[in-house]
């Protein structure tokens, strides 16, 4: 062990410790990045589809962002890394591609077809990655917990989609849309890649099974009956209060004319 010992206070003795130090972690790190890497699904796409879909994007797409998806300023963010689940979200809602600035807020109904979807999907995650489109099985409801989903809604959904995804205002003009009409897949594509005002949900933030659970909570609460009568569009208080208020203005312009015919009579 003398060696040791005597090596050990060589002047570039402590680099390599330090050296062998960040060969280990780096090591490690590689290991573990591996094996999620390989436990999560991941969308193939051939080099035929990424073609098509290159040749759709210049006719489609490009005007606005630009010839290789690097984006126009003040026209049209850059695309690359934002991955085919924000492209597929868009697209597959009418969203784009847009007839003209400002209208892409709106779901429309699609102008491309779900392969001509995929296609430029696959191009635009062939230029930086990103979020992939969600599988089948990532975005079923099989198992999943609606009243966890439901309290989930409630705490990060509900203020903007309202309590039952019916859909609100929001500040600058803008609005959260509803979600009577979005798929599963739309729902969690929503939640990965945060869509105009809305925040961006990672697994970190809100885990992939919670994400199916308030895709339950979602799709359940469409078929629900309104045990109260008119449903008012399910937007809550706000069009309750409404419609109170102007049925209450009817009853007193209606008590008044009436107490003024009949005042009118008794004078005759």
């Amino acid at each position: 062990m003398s060696w040791i010992t005597a090596r050990r206070r060589h002047p570039a003795a402590g680099y390599v410790v330090i050296a062998f130090v960040l060969v280990i972690i780096g090591t490690a790190y590689a290991l573990i990045t591996t094996g999620s890497a390989s436990a999560a699904p991941q969308a193939t796409s051939n080099s035929a589809q990424i073609a098509e879909g290159r040749n759709l994007f210049v006719e489609e797409c490009a005007t606005c962002h630009g010839l290789y998806a690097e984006g126009v300023n003040n026209q049209a963010p850059s695309l690359i890394g934002v991955g085919a689940a924000a492209v597929n979200f868009q697209v597959s809602t009418g969203r784009m591609p847009a007839a003209e600035l400002g209208a892409e807020n709106e779901r429309k109904p699609p102008r491309l077809n779900a392969a001509e979807t995929a296609a430029i999907a696959a191009y635009i995650q062939s230029l930086g990655g990103g979020p992939t489109v969600p599988s089948a099985a990532q975005v079923s409801s099989a198992g999943a917990n609606i009243g966890l989903g439901q309290q989930l809604f409630v705490a990060d959904c509900a203020a903007c989609h309202n309590f039952v995804g019916a859909g609100g205002a929001l500040t600058y003009g803008k609005d959260a849309p509803p979600l009577t009409a979005s798929t599963p897949t739309q729902i969690y594509e929503a939640m990965l890649t945060g869509p105009e005002a809305m925040p961006v949900f990672n697994d970190l933030t809100i885990t992939p099974q919670e994400k199916r659970d308030i895709i339950a909570y979602v799709t359940t609460v469409r078929a629900e009956p309104n045990p109260g009568g008119f449903s008012l569009g399910r937007v809550g208080p706000v069009t309750e209060g409404l419609v109170a208020f102007l049925g209450l203005l009817l009853f007193m312009v209606l008590a008044a004319l009436w107490i003024t015919a009949k005042h009118g009579k008794a004078h005759e």
